[in-house]
């Protein structure tokens, strides 16, 4: 096994060689080498990101409240669509790989036997002790009991809503999923949580009174606040009210104002998250396109809401999904949505990915059919020009692009410069 690294290129390298979805479900390694790079009490302030829907977008508006204030804050995120160095931020900007070889090295040196996950928890843990940050926001990966940032004492965690998801690694039910999310409650940091289906409402509630722990509920805020927000859609609201209830919580801990209203408002309007509900000007490879993350029964139905909320009918979709996701419920829906609107289904470059016959068959069992299949090196650019062929398409009905952060990644790889926005600098 390697044990150090000349440059980046190795580095990269070592995590292509871990393999993105190798799991091995255990903090011992993640304690040992916080202990062994004295990081077992980092020197900033933590907050742990949960839940199932919506962890990106509440991390997004918690970083974005912390900057308005005037905080250095490290953000840690997953998946990335392009490059790792997407999942680890410093006041809004990806950190170059560039300056990632010596820590990794750091890390190989102590604790060369990390999981990918892991390895890029302690990375972004070591770049953000370096740069002197106040406050860093982790997103969890999956579950809580023993995903990576679990290992990391956290000041303060947010639950954003719970729903069924990784149920092969989870457990079948809500109730078992729940479970393993609430079991990163660890000590008595405070727990804020957006509003939960009972049985996950219930596994909050029993794992804050174990560990005496004070859990506090987060209300959406209200509709008239969604134009103010820099992330678009109902579900929105929740993700925003969750973010701002854990800020009133954290600011004492950062000497900050938790009542500034006007740096609250600049921090939620400036939050920025690629893929999600994300509009894209046409050219002359793609149409006037809308990108959101929709990856399973849960999410599709806030996109399917948000929608109709603001009147838009698309005019077709590019849908493609993984095949351990509940795909069969989600693309229905969005079948039985879209109705007469054509469907393109490009097959994924994913060894997860679901047959796009299979798929394209499921969704023309709701009449009309509409689904056409695209394949080969190919799928997504030749998915695109059909889809900018269409009649009709145009910036007030774009044509919709969701069902896998994989297809959207594939999306991105082609237009890199759409993962970026300004971040927001704190007032003056």
């Amino acid at each position: 096994m390697r044990t150090s690294f000349q440059n980046v290129r190795e580095v990269l390298a070592h995590l292509d060689g871990l393999g993105l979805f190798h799991m091995d479900l255990s903090l011992n390694r993640m304690h040992r080498a916080l202990e062994a790079l004295d990081l077992t009490r980092p020197p900033f302030r933590v907050v742990q990101i949960l839940g199932t829907n919506g962890k990106g977008s509440t991390a997004a508006f918690l970083a974005s409240l912390c900057m308005a204030h005037g905080c250095k804050t490290g953000l840690y995120t997953s998946p990335h669509f392009v490059s790792p160095e997407e999942r680890i931020r410093v006041d809004g900007r990806p950190w170059p790989a560039e300056s990632w070889t010596a820590h990794a090295n750091e890390i190989m040196a102590v604790a060369p036997d990390l999981t990918y996950f892991e390895f890029l928890t302690i990375l972004a843990l070591l770049l953000f002790r370096e740069e002197k940050v106040d406050v860093t926001v982790l997103e969890a990966g999956l579950g809580g009991r023993h995903d990576a940032t679990t290992a990391v004492p956290a000041d303060l965690l947010c639950y954003a809503p719970i729903a069924l998801d990784h149920r092969d690694v989870l457990g079948p039910t809500l109730t078992a999923i729940a479970t393993d999310k609430a079991a990163a409650v660890r000590g008595p940091a405070p727990v804020c949580t957006a509003p939960q289906f009972p049985e996950a409402a219930r596994c909050l509630e029993e794992a804050a009174r174990a560990h005496k722990a004070m859990l506090f509920q987060a209300a959406p805020l209200p509709a008239a606040s969604a134009p103010g927000l820099g992330l678009a859609g109902p579900h929105q609201l929740i993700n925003a009210g969750l973010a701002l209830a854990a800020w009133r919580h954290l600011a004492p801990l950062l000497d900050k104002n938790a009542d500034n209203t006007t740096a609250q408002a600049h921090g939620l309007a400036h939050a920025f998250l690629p893929g999600r509900l994300q509009s894209v000007p046409g050219t002359k490879d793609s149409p006037p396109l809308l990108l959101d993350g929709a990856h399973n029964p849960h999410g599709m139905r806030a996109l399917l809401r948000a929608l109709d909320e603001a009147g838009i009918r698309p005019a077709g979709a590019v849908f493609s999904c993984l095949g351990d996701k509940d795909w069969h419920t989600s693309a229905l829906m969005l079948k039985h949505w879209l109705g007469a609107a054509p469907l393109f289904i490009p097959a994924l470059d994913n060894p997860r990915a679901a047959d796009p016959h299979e798929v394209a068959r499921a969704c023309d069992g709701l009449p009309p059919a509409t689904a056409t299949v695209f394949e080969g090196p190919r799928a997504l650019p030749d998915a695109l020009a059909a889809a900018r062929r269409l009649e009709g398409a145009d910036p007030e009905r774009p044509v919709l692009l969701t069902g896998s952060l994989y297809l959207l990644a594939e999306f991105f790889a082609l237009f890199p410069h759409l993962l970026a926005a300004v971040p927001p600098k704190a007032l003056p």
